[in-house]
């Protein structure tokens, strides 16, 4: 017989069905002349209960039990007369897979600290928690590629591997084949450094941070492409908001500008939201239950209503004459801080913010300077508890004025050859933004620390799973 997953059978299967469950055991308890099952299989957030009589060959197996158990069970699924719960499973036969020694299987019955669960990451995903985590970036994640596709973008791969940092903040990987186990094997070159001449591309090379430059080639050739995939920071911060490994999502459109960047952002969160509201429900109401309860508000929030948009310099204005005392001083030319971002989303407009035309000075060599030639054709989108959820830009595809761009920003023109190419061959007009997937997962969900909306964090001292 073929298994059914246990949201099937909880919300589609007929009553008076012969089924086989599978899945691992939650709890087991014992009632006069009957032995109660809870057993999960990651489907869905709830457990299918399971019903073994005393008279029954299982009975003895099924009283032996622990949690963590991993089983299969063949019976009867039938009318449930429990409130709460449509159907139950009567069992008939139950195979076991493998027990859990209850004096070390460390997820008992009890309440776990996120803090504990990171330790054991590799059995976290069995928790309530956990599973809904991932089962809302499964579900954000089919709405990200549905959306795209719909619009017509082509899903780009861009490379892991690169020889340059497309935000030029040095914040890098480094990739090698020099064994640094054994320094002195590392060829050196006059000046006493490591000779990446030698080296497997024959020039330093680094994990990705951003496979935007390369999404900018595939959209001057095909017009609207999307990357999702893994990123890279080098970033030496134990926070809560921040990762060394991380999925990006990066749309890029030639024949677009700021304005349609911005359309674009405000209509992908809506229809992401849209989607795992019609989908992970359940999940979600779990996370109001548990961790914030304010998700379902914040995802109304992003989809029932237009988002704000005001320039950054009307942003300064706002918060200047908002009479809060901030920690970070406001003043035209700075860096907005998060603290900055929130009051805007969270106090004065109450919803999401697109805040666009930054001042030159603290954007990317990439983004397109504005006629006033002090600030750039660049947005972000901010959003309620978090502050910058997204973020883009207009790209700059004058070839004179990105070529004194990368030299007044320090970089080496040589290294980007290739990206000044596209403003010598057909340039256009084009603009994209990024989106940190946990970051979304993590403002969707209400958990408080970003480390917990990945299967396997990557951070500072931390890469044991």
């Amino acid at each position: 017989m073929q298994a059914t997953p246990i949201r099937e059978l909880l919300h589609q299967t007929a009553p008076d069905t012969p089924v086989l469950a599978q899945g691992w055991v939650r709890t087991r308890r014992e009632l006069k002349e009957l032995c109660f099952l809870e057993l999960n299989d990651g489907s869905c957030l709830a457990n299918l209960q399971i019903l073994v009589p005393r008279e029954s060959p299982a009975y003895d197996l099924a009283a032996g039990l622990h949690t963590g158990a991993a089983i299969g069970v063949t019976g009867l699924l039938v009318a449930s007369p429990a409130q709460g719960q449509r159907v139950e499973l009567q069992a008939q036969a139950i195979t076991l897979y493998g027990d859990a020694d209850p004096d070390s299987y460390p997820l008992q019955k009890k309440r776990h600290s996120f803090e504990f669960l990171r330790t054991i990451a590799h059995l976290r995903p069995r928790t309530n928690t956990f599973g809904a985590v991932l089962r809302i970036r499964n579900h954000c994640a089919v709405a990200i590629h549905r959306f795209f596709q719909e619009r017509g973008f082509v899903w780009a791969h861009t490379p892991i591997l690169t020889a340059s940092d497309c935000e030029g903040a040095g914040e890098l990987f480094t990739v090698t084949q020099f064994d640094l186990r054994h320094p002195n094997r590392i060829p050196q070159n006059p000046q006493g450094e490591g000779d990446f001449s030698q080296d497997f591309f024959g020039r330093p090379a680094y994990l990705t941070v951003s496979g935007q430059l390369e999404a900018e080639i595939l959209a001057t050739a095909l017009t609207k492409v999307y990357t999702f995939g893994p990123t890279f920071r080098a970033e030496n911060s134990n926070t809560s908001r921040h990762l060394a490994e991380f999925w990006m999502i990066e749309p890029e459109m030639a024949f677009c500008d700021l304005q349609g960047d911005m359309d674009l952002a405000e209509a992908f969160l809506q229809y992401v939201f849209r989607y795992v509201l019609e989908q992970g429900i359940s999940d979600l109401e779990f996370f109001q239950q548990r961790i914030d309860s304010t998700v379902l508000d914040t995802a109304q929030n992003i989809i029932q209503q237009p988002f704000a948009r005001l320039s950054y310099t009307e942003a300064i204005e706002q918060l200047q004459k908002s009479g809060k005392s901030f920690e970070y001083p406001v003043k035209w030319g700075m860096d907005l801080q998060s603290e900055h971002e929130r009051y805007l989303a969270e106090e004065l407009y109450k919803k999401p913010v697109i805040v666009y035309n930054y001042p030159m000075e603290i954007k990317a060599f990439y983004m397109r300077l504005n006629e006033d030639e002090k600030t750039v054709a660049a947005m972000d989108v901010l959003v309620p508890r978090v502050g910058e959820l997204i973020g883009g830009s207009q790209r700059e595809e004058r070839y004179d004025v990105l070529l004194k761009r990368l030299e007044n920003q320090g970089l080496d023109p040589q290294t980007y050859w290739w990206y000044l190419d596209l403003r010598r061959y057909g340039t256009v007009p084009h603009a994209g933004f990024g989106l940190g997937f946990e970051r979304l997962i993590q403002f969707m969900t209400g958990m408080g620390n970003i480390r917990d909306v990945i299967p396997f964090p990557r951070t500072p001292d931390g890469i044991d799973f």
